[in-house]
């Protein structure tokens, strides 16, 4: 359980049962922040009743994966974003519900997997515009998601360089562990792309003049800060699928090119070995041919088949087919 109380700018107290939520959020000076884990229906449903917020965004924090929005109804606002877990080379979306009253923000986390120590680390870096409320701590937490966001797609895109630029070193990594490779970076692409690119319009709707939550003036820029980001995180994702598949039509090329220059060792081979075999076979029938039965016979036979082998070699060896 984590809980603040901010005054006038001011943190004043934190770490305060959930309880005593009521007695603070009743003071129009107050902000009170506080989160939820993994929340009973029956608990969430009690603060719903308290605060005054909707049944169907009460709902909807229990009703499976939401997709990234905002929805505004009369006293609050009900946001659903995903912050992204790494476990290993995989990402997990976590989803964040977010319920946004005149002076009460309250976060409920799908699991402990989203950082929310780092959400609070950043509300205090940024202290001075804790004046402004509610609209500060939102501002907080959409901001860690979007910066965390735009980290992933960094990395995700260095991991792509890499495995572009590892395709025409001498020591091509193993075709199955190259799939592997572009199945992992792909799928991550997507998810992340999924929980990324519907945060625009959540950012754009909260932007919005005709809403008055979010409506400081002040906070305006910081918010358009987020947005920014956002875009920026989602362009470059779909850059990054692009990368993707062409890492892919290359890697195919080359194995296309590849199989051609094995197929035309072998056939050069093959054809090495086709003349001395027409040669002997000839020698080993009943029908007489120059020096048939006389010892000048074998070692015409010898010499012309290693002279035509030597001449294929060398033909095919100039052509590059060997």
């Amino acid at each position: 359980m984590h809980t603040r109380l901010y005054r006038h700018g001011v943190l004043e107290k934190e770490g305060f049962p959930i309880e005593e939520v009521s007695d603070h959020v009743g003071d129009p000076e107050n902000t009170v922040w506080f989160d939820l884990c993994s929340p009973a229906p029956e608990d969430l449903a009690a603060i719903g009743r308290e605060l005054g917020l909707h049944e169907l965004a009460v709902e909807d924090v229990f009703g499976g994966p939401q997709r990234p929005k905002v929805d505004i109804y009369d006293n609050h606002l009900f946001i659903a974003v995903y912050g992204v877990h790494v476990t290993g080379d995989r990402f997990d979306p976590v989803e964040v519900d977010v319920f946004v009253t005149a002076n009460a923000l309250v976060t409920v986390r799908e699991s402990d997997r989203f950082d929310i120590g780092a959400v609070t680390r950043r509300w205090d870096a940024a202290s001075r515009l804790a004046g402004h409320g509610v609209t500060f701590l939102l501002h907080g937490l959409l901001d860690y998601v979007a910066d965390t966001q735009f980290d992933l797609v960094q990395d995700l895109d260095a991991q792509v360089e890499a495995l572009e630029e590892s395709l025409f070193e001498g020591n091509v990594r193993d075709g199955r562990e190259l799939q592997r490779t572009m199945y992992v970076l792909r799928k991550n692409a997507t998810r992340l792309r999924k929980i990324a690119s519907p945060m625009r319009e959540m950012l754009g709707t909260l932007l919005r003049r005709d809403q008055d939550l979010v409506a400081d003036p002040v906070m305006v820029p910081y918010y358009e800060d987020v947005y920014d980001h956002v875009l920026r995180t989602t362009e470059w994702v779909g850059e990054i699928r692009d990368m993707l598949a062409n890492v892919r039509e290359t890697r195919l090329s080359q194995q296309g090119f590849r199989l051609n220059e094995i197929m035309k060792r072998v056939t050069s081979w093959a054809a090495v070995i086709a003349v001395p075999t027409m040669i002997t076979g000839f020698y080993g029938q009943n029908v007489p041919y120059p020096g048939s039965g006389q010892p000048w016979g074998f070692w015409f036979s010898t010499a012309l088949v290693a002279v035509t082998s030597v001449a294929l070699y060398a033909v095919f060896k100039k052509k590059d087919w060997l």
